[in-house]
């Protein structure tokens, strides 16, 4: 019934309302009723109005209300400048359009205040339309702080968790809490056990400060929990934003219940490792504890028990055993079994160096233990040769003097290996590898020789011709450098090498020779196109091609030349006439060759071998 009577009431008083202004005359204004804008920033507030009757004496001024009081800002008349009034908080930041708009500009966050834009036109009237400057500043980053003090589970209050502050943010911004991601319910009665304590600071500069403690009892559950805070803020538009602050962990004391032990080795340990073993409980702080071996105290330090190098008598069961007086009826004793694994040195038969007469048979064994499985491996540089103990060798040579290797391994433990060499001296004749000769590019010049022998005594080397000799041991071969001037007994007849021992010589010749040269000047081709060489080599290489082409080219030129003569025959055009035949006959040629060739008779020649010619024609 109210309202049915309120609507009709309403529109009657409208009405008269608009026929009082349509009596006196009337004034409509019309502003936007809300303008937000980013601290910082400037605002405009538009304003426009209507006047019936028109009148040439209308004032536009702006008002901001502060406290139930009206207080000019700026205004302007019709066809005059605008000016802003002095003494208020507006003035030096505020300007007036032609089209009434009001300018502030920065705009700051106690700008947040009702504008009231008033028109006066005479006696029209006087009438005036609000608009809402709404301000906003986003504030920083929140900044999340954990309490300095341990938090004991067993309390049973509630205890200081963190603080979480942000500041400079407008309008006022809100705190939230985040516990492993979820947010907590925001409560302000301290007498939950859990809470929050809230403060607000309104800056000199107007803008906001929050500061939130969350209060809370944690459980053992809690040790790893996560906490947060976000701060809610928000921006024009309607937005919600938010930002969130850094993340904490609490120091959480609770009882332990049970203890533990492990071995920190990642890999199964060896003779010469180093182990660190360590102790700790489901509790914290941890406790002290107190390590043993076979009923006897071992030193640790903060729960670890290091051990250096270990040998296999280090295997074992090791124990620890801690005392918590937050829980005295727990039993916080645990242990691991420690196990060294170990490979013994290789034994060697025979060892040492081993002096074998060339074509003998060799057998050579190697033996070890180990803590697991193992291998053995006999190799000689890279190679492996037997993979048993056992490497026998039928018929020894010299190319198989040398140093061998046992190679033990247990493949279970990455590393674990040992090793033992042995020598293999091969005793016999001398023999010389096969022999290298040298190039000079002349006679007479240096020239170096190397001749490399096996055998066994030690090895006595000489040259013939001597020079100056340098002896070295290559693996199990023994080599000896000559160096020489290339005289031309040298170059015909090389170097000797003669190497012998107690059981015999061996002798080879290292020839020298001149290096091959595919320009030499000494080639030579006759004008018949036959090559002639000076000496036999010569004909190798470079030099045979060189000659091949010489003598092609020279048999092209002749063909060459015997097609031009018949050509020109064909035309008539050879000088071979009956003058020229008197001049051939007239006796400077004896014993020679003569051609002639008859006029019209194109396809007959004669040829005249040896005959002198008649006295006269």
């Amino acid at each position: 019934m109210d309202g049915m009577t309120f609507g009709p009431t309403s529109l009657l008083c409208t009405l008269l309302l608009c026929a009082l202004q349509a009596c006196r005359g009337a004034v409509m204004v019309k502003t936007t009723p809300t303008v937000e804008v980013i601290m910082g920033e400037s605002a405009n507030l538009p304003c426009s109005y209507t006047v019936s009757p028109t009148t040439k004496t209308t004032v536009v001024e702006w008002y901001i209300e502060d406290q139930g009081t009206r207080k000019r800002v700026a205004f302007r008349s019709q066809g005059n400048e605008g000016k802003g009034d002095e003494g208020t908080p507006l003035s030096g930041r505020v300007t007036i359009g032609e089209d009434f708009t009001l300018t502030i500009s920065p705009v700051q966050p106690s700008d947040e205040v009702s504008f009231i834009c008033q028109v006066t036109a005479g006696s029209a009237g006087v009438s005036d339309s609000t608009t809402m400057l709404k301000v906003f500043y986003a504030p920083e980053k929140p900044e999340l702080r954990s309490s300095s003090q341990a938090i004991s589970a067993l309390l049973k209050g509630s205890s200081e968790i963190g603080t979480c502050v942000t500041m400079n943010g407008h309008p006022q911004p809100r705190i939230i809490w985040y516990k492993d991601d979820q947010p907590l319910p925001e409560v302000k009665n301290r007498t939950e056990l859990t809470y929050m304590i809230s403060s607000l600071v309104k800056e000199a500069s107007g803008l906001y400060t929050i500061k939130s403690i969350l209060h809370m009892r944690p459980t053992k559950a809690d040790k790893d929990s996560v906490f947060q805070c976000t701060v809610e803020y928000s921006m024009p538009g309607g937005q919600i934003k938010k930002k969130k602050s850094d993340t904490i962990t609490i120091n959480l004391n609770y009882p332990s219940e049970k203890a533990s032990m492990s071995l920190l080795n990642t890999t199964p340990v060896k003779e010469g490792d180093n182990v660190t073993m360590k102790c700790e409980t489901d509790g914290n702080p941890q406790p002290e504890f107190e390590f043993m071996k076979d009923g006897s105290s071992i030193t640790g330090q903060g729960g670890l028990l290091t051990l250096t190098s270990v040998k296999r008598t280090a295997s074992g069961v090791y124990q620890c055993h801690a005392i918590d007086f937050d829980n005295l009826d727990a039993d916080l004793s645990a242990e691991v079994t420690l196990s060294v694994n170990y490979i013994d040195p290789i034994s060697v038969t025979p060892a040492g160096t081993v002096v074998v007469q060339l074509g003998d048979m060799v057998e050579l064994q190697c033996k070890t233990k180990a803590s697991d499985t193992y291998t053995l491996q006999w190799k000689k540089d890279s190679e492996v040769l037997s993979q048993t103990g056992v490497l026998s060798i039928p018929h020894i040579s010299y190319d198989k003097g040398g140093d061998y290797m046992c190679v033990g391994a247990v493949p279970s433990v990455p590393g674990l290996t040992a090793s033992e060499s042995v020598t293999i001296t091969v005793k016999g004749k001398p023999m010389i590898e096969g022999p290298t000769g040298g190039e000079v590019s002349k006679e007479g010049d240096s020239v170096t020789l190397k001749c490399s022998a096996y055998g066994y005594p030690p090895l006595q080397f000489s040259f013939t011709p001597s020079g100056k000799e340098s002896v070295s041991v290559e693996g199990n071969k023994v080599v000896s450098v000559v160096t020489l001037p290339a005289t031309a007994a040298v170059m015909k007849d090389g170097v000797t090498c003669e190497v012998s021992n107690e059981y015999g010589s061996d002798r080879k010749n290292l020839p020298v020779a001149l290096k091959k040269s595919a320009g030499n000047s000494s080639d030579r081709v006759l004008l018949s196109g036959n090559p002639a060489l000076t000496s036999a080599d010569k004909q190798q290489g470079g030099s045979s091609e060189v000659v091949i082409a010489v003598v092609v080219c020279v048999l092209l030129l002749l063909l060459l030349v015997v097609a031009i003569i018949y050509f020109l025959s064909k035309k008539n055009k050879l000088p071979c006439g009956k003058t020229v035949k008197k001049e051939i006959t007239r006796g400077e040629v004896n014993n020679d060759t003569v051609v002639e060739m008859k006029k019209g008779k194109s396809h007959e020649e004669t040829v005249l071998l040896n005959k002198k010619p008649p006295t006269e024609q």
